[in-house]
């Protein structure tokens, strides 16, 4: 079984790599002054709020308040779990992951990283048997039969790993589950039903199969489609511990593997659909998994993509899942970016429309796609009665509650200018629409501002100046003060005196799993002012100032202890000459 990573190999790859160019690579960054900033991507923003620190090893949007090191940001940008931060991290390094021997601590987090490893294994041998399938069961001449008949050759079946599940209730049982332990690994990843009489059959029978590659290529579900007349039609795996389907999307890792540069991708609503487009040359569409577009979707496409273009079916269900995509896109919208959509003719799908019209003709329909803001102001108006002042006030009151989601300026401006058409407002009208009362979406004032006490201010300094706790005393009297965050900073100086190098992101690493992880990464992003252009040295006299305070609290304390012990009986020769000297010290501080 595998064991932790140890922390001995995650200080020392994040001293390996340089998060300036980790993000770079992902976020366009420009220099500013010592640091680098970007807009942020993990919030729309008209002006740059995201700051990137060589120094520190670490990144802040002062914004949103995201922030973290290189690990971090893989974890919150790519939606990697933390083990595949770590590793993603450590290939980019050209290095393998170093783990420690399970000790009884450690075993439940060595074993779920086990387990998750195990299950994307055997996805991974489960499909090798479903293509194997596809060549050699009796059925098999029927099934090429089938794919031949949708036009779908045998190399574009071997690049999406199109496989087939036999028509038997246990053919991936009795391969892969021969005793308990193997059968629940098989449930857990939803290739077998257990009924309500504990009896586990397989979930797919009989279907041509499409496995579904997270962004790291590994199998991680399935979606099944039946041959015949039958139902479900198309049947997809549960929620598992490595499959969500709010944040996946089928063919995407097949996009990024063909496109170096994805110019836009297409959404589609089905497997097939995204196959056959590939098949005739459309080889940058992906589909959602049996649900809606999310933002988590759009997240992940905006983030490959400047261009998205939803392709849905022109009927009432086609267009209402359109107006879903288009709420969820919205937070999302940023400048440079561009979002439309198209509507198929009746009857049509994405997989009969280029099979009976051709590569060229389907991508000049594309060409033709309606923009958000068009859309957006269509569907309003289908739903309003606009020859009424009332119906008017409704749109105008609806599309406000639209336009204040977006915090993209572009976008933003060209939505009221579109509403000031549809409404015959001049633009002072408009704006005193959208400024009294004052629009909702004020997020940005919601958060929290975190209140700099001499305890954190030290905290502050420590995290973001590790160095400096090298030169501070003994912190052992901290724990005689009733102090909030005495604890923390004694263990803060005692983790950087063990590792006098360590980094701010480093330091930050080691409480990644502990309930004070979040102060202090907004301790580690705060910025300090006063010191800067005095240096470290500056910063080194600032807590040792701070810790001299509270010896004086502490000095203080036990004089008043003293004191009041006087009032009600007599102190000892040598409590009288300790209250003296306290006295003294506490008039020269």
């Amino acid at each position: 079984m595998a064991g932790r990573i140890s922390q001995q190999f995650i200080d020392d790859l994040l001293a390996r790599v340089d998060i300036v160019s980790l993000i770079d690579q992902r976020v366009r960054l420009k220099k500013a002054g010592k640091n680098y900033q970007a807009c942020c991507p993990f919030h729309n923003e008209k002006t740059p709020s995201f700051t990137v620190s060589p120094d520190k090893q670490f990144y802040h949007c002062f914004g949103c308040g995201a922030h973290g090191n290189a690990i971090g940001f893989l974890m919150e940008y790519e939606r990697f779990e933390f083990v595949e931060a770590v590793e993603e991290l450590a290939s980019l390094m050209g290095v393998e992951v170093q783990r420690e021997e399970s000790g009884h601590g450690g075993a439940r987090s060595s074993q779920t990283i086990a387990q998750s490893s195990d299950l994307y294994e055997l996805m991974q041998h489960v499909n090798r048997f479903y293509q194997y399938q596809l060549r050699k069961n009796v059925r098999s001449q029927t099934v090429i039969d089938y794919l031949k008949q949708r036009g779908l050759n045998g190399e574009i079946a071997k690049d999406f790993g199109i496989g087939y599940s036999p028509d038997e209730w246990d053919a991936v049982s009795r391969q892969f589950g021969q005793n308990r332990e193997q059968s629940d690994q098989l449930l857990r990843c939803g290739l077998l039903i257990e009924n309500e009489n504990g009896r586990r059959y397989d979930r797919f029978r009989d279907r041509l199969m499409f496995p579904i590659r997270d962004r790291r290529g590994r199998y991680i579900g399935f979606g099944g489609r039946v041959l015949g007349d039958g139902t479900p039609k198309y049947l997809n795996s549960p929620e598992t511990d490595i499959f969500h389907k709010g944040r996946e999307l089928y063919g995407f890792y097949e996009v990024r593997q063909k496109h170096k540069k994805i110019d836009k991708l297409l959404v589609v609503e089905g497997y097939m659909d995204v196959v056959s487009l590939a098949q005739f040359g459309v080889d940058y569409a992906v589909a959602s998994l049996g649900t809606s577009t999310t933002a988590e979707h759009l997240q992940m496409m905006f983030r490959a993509s400047n261009r998205i273009i939803c392709c849905y079916d022109g009927d009432r269900a086609g267009r209402d899942a359109a107006w879903r995509a288009l709420i969820n896109a919205l937070p999302q919208l940023r400048d440079g970016v561009e979002m439309q959509f198209m509507f198929l003719p009746d009857g049509e799908d994405p997989d009969t429309l280029v099979r009976s019209i051709g590569k060229a003709a389907f991508e000049e329909q594309l060409e033709q796609a309606m923009p958000l803001s068009e859309f957006m102001f269509d569907k309003l108006s289908q739903e309003i009665d606009t020859r009424t002042d009332a119906g008017l006030s409704h749109m105008a009151n609806e599309a406000r509650q639209l336009i204040n989601q977006v915090q993209a300026g572009f976008y933003q401006d060209m939505l009221k200018s579109t509403l000031a058409r549809w409404l015959r407002w001049d633009e002072q009208r408009l704006e005193r629409f959208f400024t009294s009362p004052a629009p909702k979406n004020a997020w940005k004032t919601q958060r929290s501002v975190l209140k700099l006490t001499p305890m954190r201010r030290a905290i502050a300094i420590v995290l973001q100046y590790p160095e400096c706790a090298l030169d501070v005393p003994n912190l052992e009297y901290l724990r005689a003060l009733p102090l909030n965050g005495s604890q923390l900073l004694i263990e803060l100086v005692q983790q950087i005196r063990q590792k006098p190098d360590i980094t701010t992101a480093q330091l930050l690493e080691r409480w990644r799993e502990r309930p004070e992880a979040t102060a202090l990464n907004k301790m580690a992003s705060i910025n300090l002012e006063g010191n800067e252009l005095i240096g470290i040295s500056g910063y080194n006299q600032e807590l040792n100032d701070i810790l001299a305070s509270f010896i004086e609290q502490l000095l203080q304390q036990r004089y008043d202890a003293l004191l009041q012990k006087s009032f009600s009986q007599a102190l000892s020769r040598e409590e009288k000459q300790e209250m003296l000297q306290l006295q003294i010290e506490l008039r020269s501080s």
